[in-house]
């Protein structure tokens, strides 16, 4: 444990590495209170984050037969009010997740009760509370973390003694829940949770957390004081509490983030461009400028040691960031070739064929827009994947006006008007009468399918691809209706192979920006390495290049980075009006996630703070940059 750390932390390479071993240790749990002839009582919790962890249990009930007949649960938390079939449902949650697929007797299951009248709830969560005392309390709590810090949904300003009782939704958390409930306006404003003082109460706690969203509030909730604004920092108090991380939502923790101030650190490349990036903001100062002084008095004398001054340390780091600008994304021609070009331009062949995977049908122009536009400008085949429909993301109030143009296209020139007509009068009456997070029908989908359609098609026309490079793939995982999709397939990974053997890409581009609050970036992102993977001893692919971009939730750090595509102004004005080609999902996007910024203005914001960066560090000034990392083919990758 760090010494930084009030809070004992794991941390694991990959989440599903660590939901393991979050499943492992309540399966030995089980097992041993199955010995003892005792029950097991359990703390459960809801989300995608614990999904894992149920997936496993599952998976050891049926293949390694862990009984859970002697296993009590209690949940966290319920919506307020919800009936238990409802799609938002918690009780419909646990029942997809873990319940329907194990042993458990359905009269150990103890969910709070969302249709309860108002006045009764009071008394329901008394004795909520007495039944948990009743079974002698709960032995392992599952916990997972909101971004204001919030478990269950003790929102900021709970009392570390507080009991299981009616609570307010905070409007963060309401906004984060919008996706579930396509749209914030049908979030309910309340919620049944069990208190911290409720939590506390448990003899060993799990909080897991994964992804770079939850990196910030994690290292609060460890490393800060123990505050009522971040309820998740009463934790530290408990004697038996662990965070269990992967990676990325460590990142923030000072072991990750600076680890040479905690003490010795292995200097490999990585670590030292780091460290010096690290020093250089720290001090504000360009890399170029920091002296021997500087690396003493901020805890890198190691750095120094080991590696030599800090003249050459900073030439080093220099140069490789310099190294890593290319305005030839593909590689240049011969004739744009210059003796001793040190930048890696990757030009062995040109023009190249290039593949653009994008999970949604704007994240091509909002993550990686001007380079997209730059490859094509520069003569290279490019062809952009649209690896899912993104049908869920488009307000009924579009699709009924779309429905009516089509309507009206075919009463003028007189083209199957009727068939037309009874089409437009099933989607005026079906989303007139559409209840809070009812599943679209398969018209209605089809209709939002073929805005984003139309929009991907008018954007990449826009930045010089024509539309017979387009591929909408309509990847069968994500055809759900809802934000829940079903887990990545056979079909999936087959329909990925295809259009890889079919263009022989000699570059790849993938997005890498794990934060997607709706995991479809993830399971793209899984079906495309999982796809190179089967591809990968034949022999075109020998040649290829994969590259990872973000920019629509998060963006890759200075230190990560290994391409740099500088923009300019002219070049950002033309991503943004390639971006504005999706109406659908401009001025206000269905699911925005926890930003309010626009998807275009969050894509400038964030490229020109990479440029910005370099710039301090002392490269040369740009108005944007958008940056890559290549994929080194490991077989799981960064998931």
């Amino acid at each position: 444990m760090s010494p930084s750390e009030k809070i004992p932390c794991q941390v694991f390479r990959l989440a599903r590495e660590a939901s393991h071993y979050v499943a492992s240790e309540i399966a030995a749990f089980i097992r041993q209170r199955s010995d003892e002839a005792k029950m097991c009582v359990l703390g459960l919790a809801t989300g995608s984050t614990p999904v894992s962890v149920y997936n496993e249990l599952v998976r050891l009930h049926r293949e390694e037969g862990l009984s859970f007949k002697n296993v009590i649960t209690f949940n966290l938390d319920e919506y307020f009010p919800m009936q238990p079939n409802e799609l938002q449902s918690y009780v419909r949650f646990m029942n997809e997740h873990l319940f329907d697929h194990i042993d458990i007797e359905r009269g150990n299951i103890h969910i709070p009760d969302g249709t309860l009248a108002e006045e009764d709830v009071p008394e329901f969560c008394q004795r909520y509370e007495e039944q948990i005392a009743e079974v002698g309390g709960i032995d392992i709590q599952l916990l997972g973390i909101g971004r204001t810090g919030h478990i269950g949904f003790n929102e900021p300003g709970s009392g570390r003694n507080s009991r299981t009782r009616m609570i307010t939704l905070d409007r963060v958390t309401r906004g984060d829940a919008a996706s579930d409930f396509f749209g914030e306006e049908y979030v309910p404003r309340r919620a049944i949770t069990m208190g911290v003082g409720t939590i506390a109460g448990a003899a060993q706690i799990y909080l897991l957390a994964f992804g770079e969203g939850k990196a910030q509030v994690v290292a609060q909730s460890v490393e800060g004081p123990i505050t009522p604004n971040i309820p998740a920092t009463y934790l530290q108090e408990h004697p038996n509490t662990r965070f269990v991380l992967d990676e990325a939502a460590a990142e923030n923790l000072a072991r990750l983030r600076c680890p040479w101030v905690l003490g010795d650190v292995e200097w490999d490349d990585a670590t030292i461009r780091k460290a010096v990036i690290w020093l250089a903001t720290q001090l504000d100062k360009p890399i170029l400028k920091l002296t021997e002084e500087d690396y003493n008095e901020e805890s890198l004398q190691e750095l120094l040691a080991t590696v030599g001054s800090a003249y050459e340390i900073n030439l080093r780091v220099f140069r490789h960031l310099q190294s890593t600008i290319t305005g030839w994304p593909a590689g240049k021609p011969e004739h744009a070739k210059q003796p001793g070009d040190r930048r890696q331009t990757y030009d062995d062949v040109f023009p190249k064929r290039v593949l653009i995977f994008s999970p949604h049908p704007d994240d091509d122009v909002i993550s990686m827009g001007g380079t997209l536009i730059r490859l094509a400008d520069q003569g290279h085949e490019v062809h952009v994947a649209y690896q899912t429909s993104g049908n869920i993301a488009v307000f009924d109030d579009d699709a009924i006006r779309f429905a009516e143009f089509a309507a009206e296209f075919n009463r003028h020139f007189n083209i199957d008007h009727e068939r037309v007509d009874s089409l437009e009068s099933h989607v005026e009456q079906f989303l007139k009468h559409k209840t809070a997070g009812q599943v679209d029908s398969p018209e209605v989908q089809s209709i939002k399918g073929m805005i984003r359609r139309g929009e991907a098609r008018a954007a990449t026309r826009y930045s010089g691809v024509p539309s017979e490079k387009l591929h909408f793939l309509d990847m069968p995982f994500y055809e759900t209706g809802r934000v829940r999709k079903k887990p990545l397939s056979e079909e999936d990974i087959a329909i990925t192979v295809d259009l890889l053997e079919k263009i022989k890409p000699h570059q790849i581009y993938a997005a890498g920006d794990l934060s997607d609050p709706h995991g479809t970036h993830r399971t793209c992102l899984s079906a495309v390495f999982q796809a190179c993977n089967r591809v990968k001893e034949q022999d075109w692919y020998h040649k290829c290049v994969v590259w990872l971009y973000r920019g629509a939730w998060q963006e890759w750090s200075p230190h990560q980075i290994e391409m740099a595509v500088p923009l300019s102004p002219r070049e950002l004005m033309r991503k943004r009006i390639a971006i504005f080609k999706h109406q659908s999902q401009k001025d206000k996007a269905l699911f925005p996630g926890s930003d309010p910024r626009e998807f275009w203005q969050r894509a400038e914001d964030r490229n020109r703070a990479t440029s910005e960066f370099y710039d301090a560090l002392g490269l040369a000034e740009y108005e944007a940059i958008e940056g890559f990392v290549r994929w080194n083919g490991d077989a799981e990758g960064i998931l």
